[in-house]
């Protein structure tokens, strides 16, 4: 493609709403222009991008044995209604009516839709296992849409789903899944990790993120340090300690009841612990929320964070938020800031670290007072211990010796092992061998086209610009005749653009009669791989400059052989990335 016949409305300055680097320089690069809040329209350059990485994800796909199917954006309110997640969703499902009153949304995601397919058409275990995929626009409608392509409302989506005769025949077609997104995600050129993670909306009792290690990532994940082990958060196993998380101090009295003291205006851990001149991790941190109906309190320890989806399971509720101001008088008699456990008439959840734990500072029921010299055993009445807090650097690894490591991740795959949770309910069943009528078992597997663009961008970027892998690049080369008024510059430029071509390269040629310095700003805002520099002092030395992208010293190649030797570098790059090298 020539530049001067295309559309690439490259930007100097980052556009006003722009926070993130994948969306400051998507825009300034010409890939994508904003719609509406969360929408966008995508450029031939973006366009580009979208179409390399749906490729890959097509052949890993179909090498994985699924099967591509096109499903309608638009999904009848009977459909969700039978599954029961009309009434559950929330408010980003878009919905609407037609001219006749009926009522339908924009898909999020397509269970429903794909499980009346297959229960229509398939009846028999002969006609198992199938595994059905699309690549599709989602619409989520996300109250504070944010980041350009990481946040957004409509997005691009590859969603795949298996159906199986049993449970370990569809555990067999997730396990193929996963094998399949760790090639798509190689191939990509990202670097990545394979997480344990919670199932949320969609449901299903087995659930693993595909995260891109990046600084700018929204969610948080552990690894472990020797072993492959990684996990959400939110969903990391945590190892029972060997001592409890607080110890009274050499000098406690044993078996002194808890002691009151006047606190007043400590309302935060923070306060709690420079007032009293002591350690955050000496405070119980008292937590109230309402479970489904009922206020429940959640203990951890000061210095730690609270696992949400821990205490809803701790719990056994299906909605959990957290408790108002008034909620909290109405439940302890207090404000919040000072609830505690010692007599509350409330469910008490503590974490693990806190069981056995004494000498401990946590809140009164009072306003400005706190209890000192806490027995958890002793002055506590706790209906259960769980592992309620947030996993964090330094946690010891449940599968190992290791210790776990913090990374920040931005999600770009997911594959949930659904069960029945739809099947059943939708009547998706088959006959097995004896004649007998079975519910098929289900998984689903999802990755975000748009979202990969993005994490690509956000762990492959410097100050100038974008730094594309290889496979997923708009171009693979470009070419710059820098002096666009000497002719030998303009026919090495033509001489090699043409070649390359020839050669099976994609290539960009920058013709326009912009200056030198412009043109090396343009290339590195939107990073191609591979740039080729023509100049008139280096072409009458019979030399072309040849640089990467991702930086390196830039080099010197002979104007005969350069379309051969640049065809050979595209050429080892692309067989380095299929093999996830």
């Amino acid at each position: 493609m020539r530049f001067t016949w295309a559309f690439i409305p490259t930007l100097k300055e980052s556009p006003a709403d722009a926070q993130v680097v994948s969306h400051v320089y998507m825009m300034r690069g010409g890939f994508i222009r904003r719609v509406a809040a969360g929408v966008y329209n995508f450029l031939p350059l973006g366009w580009r991008v979208l179409r390399k990485i749906e490729n890959i994800v097509r052949e890993e796909m179909d090498a994985a044995g699924a099967q591509e199917v096109l499903m309608p954006a638009s999904i009848p309110a009977e459909l969700w209604q039978e599954s029961g997640r009309w009434g559950k969703y929330g408010p980003e499902l878009l919905r609407f009516k037609d001219r006749k009153g009926s009522d339908f949304c924009f898909g999020p995601t397509h269970e429903e839709v794909v499980v009346d397919i297959v229960r229509r058409d398939t009846k028999s275990y002969r006609d198992l296992p199938l595994n059905l995929y699309q690549i599709q626009s989602k619409f989520r409608d996300e109250l504070r849409p944010r980041a350009g392509l990481m946040r957004g409302r409509e997005f691009i989506m590859k969603d795949a789903y298996s159906f199986d005769v049993s449970e370990d025949a569809a555990i067999h077609s997730y396990n193929a899944m996963y094998g399949a997104y760790e090639r798509i995600f190689q191939r990509c050129g990202l670097d990545f990790r394979a997480v344990e993670a919670d199932t949320g909306a969609i449901g299903g009792s087995r659930s693993h993120e595909f995260q891109v290690l990046a600084e700018s990532g929204e969610d948080a994940i552990v690894a472990c340090d020797s072993c492959g082990y990684a996990a959400n958060v939110e969903e990391a196993e945590l190892v029972a300690p060997k001592q409890p998380g607080i110890a009274a101090a050499p000098d406690a009295e044993a078996g002194s009841a808890p002691r009151e003291v006047s606190t007043p205006g400590t309302k935060t851990i923070e306060q709690v612990a420079k007032f009293l001149e002591v350690g955050a991790d000496q405070i119980i941190k008292s937590l109230v929320y309402i479970a489904d109906d009922r206020p429940v309190m959640a203990l951890i320890r000061g210095d730690r964070g609270l696992n949400e989806i821990a205490l809803k399971k701790a719990a056994g509720a299906s909605q959990l938020f957290l408790a108002r101001e008034g909620q909290v008088k109405d439940a302890l008699g207090t404000p919040p800031g000072y609830a505690g456990p010692v007599g509350a008439r409330v469910e008490v959840y503590a974490d693990i670290e806190l069981e056995g734990a004494t000498g401990a500072v946590c809140g009164a029921n009072q306003p400005d007072m706190h209890y000192v010299g806490v027995d958890m055993a002793r002055d506590v009445e706790v209906k259960a211990f769980a592992p309620l807090r947030m996993a964090e650097a330094g946690d010891p690894c449940p599968r190992c010796d290791g210790h776990l490591r913090a990374f920040r991740g931005i999600e770009v795959g997911h594959v949930f092992y659904l069960g029945t949770v739809y099947s059943e309910p939708m009547g998706c069943t088959f006959l097995d061998e004896a004649g007998q009528e079975r519910v098929m078992a289900m998984g689903c597997y999802g990755i975000g086209i748009t979202r990969i663009a993005a994490a690509a961008i956000e762990q492959n970027h410097d100050d100038g610009g974008i730094i594309w892998p290889m496979s997923i690049a708009p171009y693979e080369v470009e070419v710059l005749p820098l002096q666009m008024k000497d002719e030998d510059v303009i026919a090495a430029g033509e001489t090699l653009y043409a070649k390359l071509k020839e050669l099976g390269v994609e290539v960009l040629l920058d013709d326009r009669g912009e200056r030198p310095g412009g043109k090396f700003k343009d290339a590195d805002l939107i990073g191609i791989p591979l740039r080729v520099a023509i100049g008139k002092r280096s072409l009458k030395d019979g030399k072309l400059e040849l640089k990467w992208r991702r930086g390196g010293e830039a080099e010197l190649i002979d104007v005969g052989d350069a379309a051969e030797h640049i065809a050979e570098l595209v050429r080892a790059e692309r067989e380095r990335l299929a093999g996830g090298c």
